[in-house]
């Protein structure tokens, strides 16, 4: 499917290093002050390119796309609401307590490497060590497997706009958890939004093809995506939440 271009220039990124782009120009005529006489602009717009065979690098670049949803806030000029993003802030503090039981196990692991001791004085020192490094990275892995499990972002409570914590209260005093869900060998990718804190949250979610952002060549429609995401947060803004699908009991 050929793609609606936006934008007159794409956001960098750092994940796209290891990516490559194509160039596409377009003319778009403008209108001079004088004569009103029409002028043809070249403006080129940079497209990102995606290896649709790669699964990893394809949930990469969704979840980005995904995340700059919600924390950018921005209306590129010349556009619509579509290009807008939501412009909340992101809550550090899980992803601070990792980088300090990182940096503690890092430097348990250079005394270990570094201790002026020679061998087997060093014996007690290196097994300490050894013993507080495997400690702290079993801890991490429990943070990763039980806290963060299919999230991509944590924001902070919304603040400073009266007229939507109206509808919906909770996100005054809650931030957001985004989660996401892209299943191996499979074309969909489901977004998730829900309280972060709140006991049986009230979500809302939707679903979509890979497809309705790529085409066969790997060109991706990041602000298609953008705009989805965006109307599905403010599907959960208007407190418009979903019910959990309960599972049947079997005999």
């Amino acid at each position: 499917p050929e793609f609606i271009l936006h934008s007159p220039q794409a956001k960098s990124s750092v994940l796209r290093i290891y990516l490559s782009y194509r160039h596409i120009s377009y003319i778009q005529p403008s209108i001079m002050s004088k004569g009103e006489k029409v002028v043809e602009e070249e403006e080129e717009v940079v497209l990102l390119q995606v290896d649709t065979g790669d699964i990893i690098k394809l949930k990469q670049i969704l979840d980005e796309t995904v995340a700059n949803t919600f924390l950018e806030e921005n209306t590129l000029e010349g556009h619509d609401s579509r290009a807008k993003n939501i412009g909340l802030h992101e809550d550090h503090r899980l992803s601070n307590i990792k980088l300090i039981l990182m940096a503690v196990a890092c430097a348990f692991a250079m005394v270990a490497q570094f201790s002026p001791l020679p061998f087997p004085n060093c014996r007690p020192i290196l097994g300490v060590c050894c013993a507080v490094y495997f400690s702290l990275s079993g801890v991490l892995q429990l943070i990763t497997t039980f806290l963060d499990k299919d999230c991509i972002l944590i924001t902070k409570a919304l603040e400073g706009k009266p007229a939507v914590v109206k509808n919906n209260p909770n996100l005054a005093k809650y931030g957001l958890r985004v989660r996401t869900i892209f299943p191996r060998f499979s074309e969909f990718y489901t977004v998730r939004i829900e309280f972060e804190g709140l006991e049986n949250s009230p979500f809302v979610k939707d679903t979509w093809s890979v497809g309705e952002f790529f085409d066969k060549e790997g060109m991706f429609d990041e602000y298609g995506l953008q705009y989805a995401v965006e109307k599905l947060y403010r599907k959960f803004e208007s407190a418009k939440f979903e019910k959990e699908e309960k599972k049947e009991k079997t005999n």
